[in-house]
C-alpha cells in the first residue's frame, strides 16, 4: 500500500490508521497521498447540506437512479485516497455490504464550500472527482450565492447563480433546483 512521505512523517503506517482515526472534531480526507485536515463544519454549511440533500434524494427515489448520503463517509479509490464527499449518490448496486468499500461509483457530488475547504475542493478533489468520472459535482459557494458545476471532462466550470440542473442518464427529466431555495437557510 502506497502512502506518502507525508503521511509516514505524521505516524500513519497505512490509510486503515486514518479510518479508524477516534474522533477528534476534524476531518481526514487523503488525495493522491496528501492529507487534507480540516474542522468540523459551521452550522450553514450543515443547513446547504439538508438542501441540497433532500430533492436529491427524492429524485434519486422518484427514478431509481441510486441512493444518496450526507457525509462522511470514506470513500476510496485506491491506498492513496480517502475523501469525504458532503451529498452523494451512489448506484444501489454497490451497497452490498455494511461499509464504503464495495463504493467506488458516484454518480452525484456536492461539496459545500467554506474558506477552509475552497481550495482542496475546488483543486485536488475536483480533479479526483473528475478523474473517477464522477457524473455531476457541485461546488457550492455559500458566501457568493452560486454552485460551480462541474462534469468529467470539464475543463472550467459552469457557474450558476440562478438554478442548478443535473439530468443523469436514465431519468425522464431533470432535477431542477432555484439557488434561493438551495440556500434559502445558508
Amino acid at each position: 500500500m502506497y502512502l506518502s512521505e507525508e503521511l509516514r512523517a505524521a505516524g500513519y503506517h497505512s490509510m486503515q490508521e486514518i479510518i479508524d482515526r477516534p474522533a477528534d472534531g476534524r476531518r481526514y480526507e487523503v488525495v493522491w497521498g496528501e492529507l487534507l485536515v480540516t474542522s468540523t463544519v459551521s452550522l450553514p454549511h450543515q443547513r446547504a447540506l439538508i438542501q441540497v440533500a433532500h430533492p436529491v434524494s427524492e429524485y434519486c427515489d422518484r427514478f431509481d437512479l441510486g441512493e444518496t448520503f450526507l457525509g462522511p463517509a470514506d470513500i476510496s479509490w485506491g491506498p492513496d485516497t480517502l475523501v469525504k464527499p458532503d451529498v452523494f449518490v451512489v448506484p444501489r448496486s454497490e451497497l452490498g455490504s455494511d461499509d464504503w468499500s464495495t463504493v467506488k461509483t458516484l454518480r452525484f457530488v456536492a461539496e459545500v464550500l467554506s474558506p477552509e475547504t475552497a481550495c482542496h475542493d475546488r483543486f485536488q478533489k475536483r480533479v479526483l472527482y473528475q478523474k473517477q468520472d464522477v457524473g455531476m459535482l457541485w461546488l457550492i459557494d455559500i458566501d457568493r450565492r452560486y454552485v460551480e458545476v462541474w462534469t468529467p471532462d470539464a475543463l472550467f466550470p459552469v457557474v450558476e447563480s440562478e438554478r442548478v440542473t443535473w439530468h443523469p442518464a436514465g431519468a425522464p427529466e431533470p432535477l431542477v433546483i432555484e439557488i434561493a431555495e438551495l440556500l434559502s437557510e445558508a
